[in-house]
Formats: C-alpha cells, sequence, structure tokens
C-alpha cells in the first residue's frame, strides 16, 4: 500500500511522542496527555460556546454547547458528542475543534460530554452520563433552538463506544429518538486478536499495550454486557442508523468493521467509510489534508440520514 507522505510524517511523529499509558496511573496519564495539548491560536468560529452543568446520575455533569456559526430560525440537528481518551482521558478541551467543525459543517447544535473517566468511575459511569446528556438534550431542543427528530449521537474511539451503547440503551430504555449515530473508528470489544490487532499492534500511535490497559481501568470486571460493549447485543436490529468510520493502520479496524457488517445484516441503514492508509485519530488532526475531506464526508453522510429520516 501506498502511504501519504503527510500521513507518514504525521504518524511517526505521534507515535515517538505519546507516552506510554500502560506504564502509568489514570491521573499520571490524565496529566502526560493534558501536557501535550497545544493551545490552538485560530479556533474555528462559531455563533457561541457556553459551559453548562446538567444533572447526572451520580451529580452534575459539565458540558460544552456549541451553535453554529451560520444564523437559522428554524430548528437545528442537535449533537450529543461523546470524546475519545480510552475512557480515561482527554475532555472538553482536547475535542473543542472537532465540535466546533461540527457544528458548522452540520449546522447543528453540539453538546460536548465531559463524562466521568475511568479508573475512578468504572463503566458504565461513563454510559450513563452520555446517557443523561442525550435525555437533556431531547428535553431541552425547544430552548436550544433544535430539532428533536434529528437528535444524533456521536463519538470518537472510546467515544465511539459510549455513542454505540447510548444508541442501544436508548433503544432498550425507550428513550429519546436517536435519528443518527457516527462511530468514528469505534472501541467495540475487548478483543486483541482481531486482524488489525495482529498487524498494527504497535507503531500506529495506538497500540495493543495501550488499549488492554484502557479496557482493564474501565471495565475490570469484564465487557460482557452491552452496556460496555456493544458487540454483546443479542441483536443491533432498531437502533439508530449509523455512519461507521474506520481506518486501515487502526488496530481497531477490524472490529469497527465487524461492527458495520453487524448493524447492516440487522437490518440498520448503515454508511461505512473505509480510509485507506488512515491511523487512529485522524479526524481530530485538522492539519492533516485527509481530514477535510473526510469531514465534508461525515457531514454529508449524517445529513443523508437525517433527510432520510424526515421524508
Amino acid at each position: 500500500m501506498q502511504i501519504d507522505p503527510e500521513v507518514e510524517s504525521m504518524l511517526t511523529l505521534l507515535d515517538a511522542g505519546f507516552p506510554p499509558v500502560e506504564e502509568m496511573t489514570g491521573a499520571d496519564a490524565r496529566a502526560a496527555i493534558r501536557a501535550r495539548l497545544q493551545p490552538v491560536a485560530n479556533p474555528e468560529e462559531v455563533a457561541s460556546v457556553r459551559n453548562l452543568e446538567i444533572a447526572g446520575p451520580a451529580g452534575p455533569i459539565p458540558v460544552r454547547v456549541y451553535e453554529p456559526a451560520a444564523n437559522s430560525t428554524q430548528p437545528r440537528p442537535v449533537v450529543v458528542f461523546a470524546h475519545g481518551g480510552g475512557f480515561v482521558f482527554c475532555d472538553l478541551d482536547t475535542h473543542d475543534g472537532i465540535c466546533r467543525a461540527a457544528a458548522n459543517g452540520l449546522g447543528a447544535v453540539v453538546i460536548s460530554v465531559d463524562y466521568r473517566l475511568a479508573p475512578e468511575h468504572p463503566a458504565p459511569a461513563a454510559l450513563e452520563d452520555v446517557y443523561a446528556a442525550l435525555v437533556w438534550a431531547a428535553d431541552n431542543c425547544a430552548d436550544l433552538n433544535a430539532d428533536p427528530a434529528r437528535l444524533i449521537v456521536a463519538g470518537d474511539s472510546a467515544g465511539g463506544n459510549l455513542a454505540a451503547t447510548v444508541a442501544l440503551a436508548s433503544r432498550d430504555r425507550r428513550g429519546p429518538a436517536v435519528a443518527a449515530q457516527a462511530l468514528l473508528y469505534p472501541v467495540i470489544d475487548d478483543d486483541f486478536e482481531t486482524d488489525s490487532y495482529r498487524t498494527y499492534s504497535e507503531g500506529h500511535f495506538n497500540t495493543r499495550a495501550a488499549m488492554q490497559w484502557y479496557w482493564k481501568q474501565y471495565a475490570p470486571g469484564g465487557a460482557d454486557s452491552a452496556l460496555i460493549s456493544p458487540n454483546r447485543a443479542e441483536s443491533l436490529s432498531g437502533v439508530a442508523p449509523a455512519v461507521v468510520i474506520t481506518a486501515t493502520r487502526d488496530p481497531l479496524c477490524s472490529e469497527g468493521d465487524a461492527y458495520a457488517a453487524r448493524l447492516a445484516a440487522d437490518g440498520v441503514p448503515t454508511i461505512h467509510r473505509v480510509y485507506e492508509g488512515l491511523f487512529h485519530g485522524f479526524l481530530t488532526i485538522p492539519a492533516l489534508s485527509i481530514t477535510q475531506v473526510a469531514r465534508k464526508q461525515l457531514w454529508a453522510d449524517l445529513q443523508s440520514i437525517l433527510g432520510t429520516a424526515s421524508n
């Protein structure tokens, strides 16, 4: 496979600089990741950004609400977004850029959720916080000038797991009607012997050792529940239509591919985009040319699903 030099250069840089989180405590890993965060001089402009707290199952949940730059008197889609970070680190700031881009790209209100982190708060704490944010979004659409019929749950990596499990929980609990789920190179299961894990276990930014550590922090008792691993659900029938993005140089590629196939087999309208030669996390790196292309495709795919749902 021919690799884009820009992608190869970025991957080499990231792989060399990422800390060995599997040798750390959760708090130390958080501090190491926070120390790597570079402030953005000129963040993408949106109409407004508000930090709020909403009621959660174990106390207030911080959220950040983004209004798109384009003014509209019509209700907009609303996205409940769960950030990645192995269930252990990252926060509202690490994923500020992609949330701004989503707000403008979709013309949507985006609600980024600062859910509780492992290992201090093991599964299903994060799931319950994101689900609470979904319920809050649905209940507050009028105040947000948002359309409850165009409610999206989205997330990248560990956040992709949370988006998938929240979509399942909302189906099973008869919760808010989710119009679409966006799963960006999602964490699906704790099987570390898939083809992509064997091929890309190290040297590609995200590693098998790190993923094994993330799962131990988040699900020390195992991943035998559909609230932890969406692949453990007996059926995926009836969950929200999905956009699933995978990257071929990601250890998680095989499980994301398999989950997209299972969604489709269970009758869920599914758009699956496979990005050849890309690595885990690329959608949050705007410096890569392909990221802008892939983001525009994601917005278009979600708009397509929303348009189908509204007809």
